[in-house]
This record gives structure tokens, sequence and C-alpha cells, in this order.
């Protein structure tokens, strides 16, 4: 199966007062502008089979700068949680409801008022990789590299079915504005390569060159024993 990296939008305008975007069309202030192009810089290089955007305009903003000369296709499921009526709401003040508590430590039970649950959430995330990763490696091959740039909570509930982790556990994993995690699927687990990654090289992600000879095979579904020499 493919390998996929899963982008994070740079650092919004509502990031940097405080505030929960949730599903507004919130820009990204010029921190975030600088983390999409650092993060194009990092991109650049890899050979990607196919970008995939949430709708909302702070993803497609990222991409923008970040790979400018792609034509991403844009996924519904790959779309924020839908927080109903906390959307905008200061966090400081959310912190404060009682469902606060169940967000954090029981998110699987949580359907926020007039809004989603997060477990259709994490359901409609994790369809998503699927079926795309499925696509990718049906016209690309196994080796084939594609992006999905999404939000927080989404790539959470997205890395925590690839680590085999309950939706309960997903506080316990970060994902940072413009950050990159990267996750290669095999025929009977992932693997988690690269979590929260905001610097350094992406070389060692380029599939190897195909030799006339014979094909490369596909990606072992099995783990190294001892942890292996990468």
């Amino acid at each position: 199966m493919a390998t996929l990296l899963l982008l994070r939008h740079g650092r919004t305008t509502s990031n940097a007062a405080g505030t929960l975007a949730g599903r507004q069309p919130i820009a990204l202030d010029e921190a975030g502008e600088a983390q999409a192009r650092a993060v194009g810089e990092r991109l650049a290089a890899l050979p990607l089979a196919a970008v995939v955007s949430s709708p909302l305009a702070r993803c497609r903003q990222t991409l923008s700068l970040a790979l400018p000369q792609a034509r991403p296709a844009v996924d519904e499921r790959f779309t924020e949680c839908g927080y109903g009526d906390w959307t905008g709401r200061p966090l400081k003040e959310l912190a404060k409801d009682p469902l606060w508590k169940v967000v954090q430590a029981h998110p699987s039970a949580v359907t926020f008022p007039g809004g989603e649950a997060m477990a259709a959430m994490a359901a409609r995330g994790v369809a998503a990789v699927r079926e795309w990763d499925a696509t990718v490696t049906a016209e690309r091959g196994p080796d084939a590299l594609w992006l999905a740039c999404s939000h927080g909570d989404v790539i959470k509930a997205i890395v925590a079915d690839a680590m085999g982790l309950h939706l309960d556990q997903f506080q316990r994993i970060v994902a940072d504005p413009a950050s990159l995690t990267v996750i290669r699927y095999t025929a009977t687990r992932p693997f988690v390569v690269r979590l929260n990654d905001t610097g350094g090289d992406l070389a060692s992600l380029v599939p190897p060159k195909k030799t006339r000879r014979r094909r490369n095979p596909a990606p072992s579904s099995d783990a190294a024993v001892g942890g292996g020499a990468g």
C-alpha cells in the first residue's frame, strides 16, 4: 500500500487569538503563511502521486503556498470537526464548560451541541484515508507517496487508528500547525513513520528507483525485530 503524508494547515488568525475556528472561513496569519512556504520547501523533492485537501480555506491556502503547482482534490471527509455551538468561542471560555472534560477524557462519547460526534469525525477521516490510499496504490503502485491536508483533530484521529488506539486516547497525540505525520500502510498493518514533524529532511521518504529486471517488492507488513537499522 502507499504512504500517506498528513499535513496540518499553517497557523491561523483563530489559532493566534485562542478561539475555536471550526468550519469558519479562517485564513492563515503571517506566521502560518511562513510555515506553509517552509513545509513546501521540504516537500518539493517528493514525487507526490496525489494531493487531497479539506475544503476549508486554511487548508487550501496552505497548499497554495506550499505546493503552488499542485491541483488538490477536495474531499469533504477531511474537513474540520463540526463543533456546532462551540465554534468561534474562546478556548479559555470553553474550558469551563462541563463538556470540556468529556472531550479530554472520553471523546468517543462527545457530540458537540448543534454539531458533530467526534466518533463520526474519526470514522469519516479514516474511511477517506483508506479509500484514497487504495486508489493511489492501484494507480501508482505500493511505493507511491500522497498527501492530505487536514485539521488537528482529524489528523489525530487518523493517527490513533493507525496506532491501534481507541479514540479516547487520541488526545495524547499532537499535530502542530504545518506539521507532517507520515503513515505507511501495508496489507496487514499501518506503520507510523513520522509524527508531528515540523523540520528536517524528507529525502528518506522518496521511493527507490524501479529496476528493469524486476519490480521493487511491496513494502513488508512485518516489523523489524529490535527496531531495525532505520
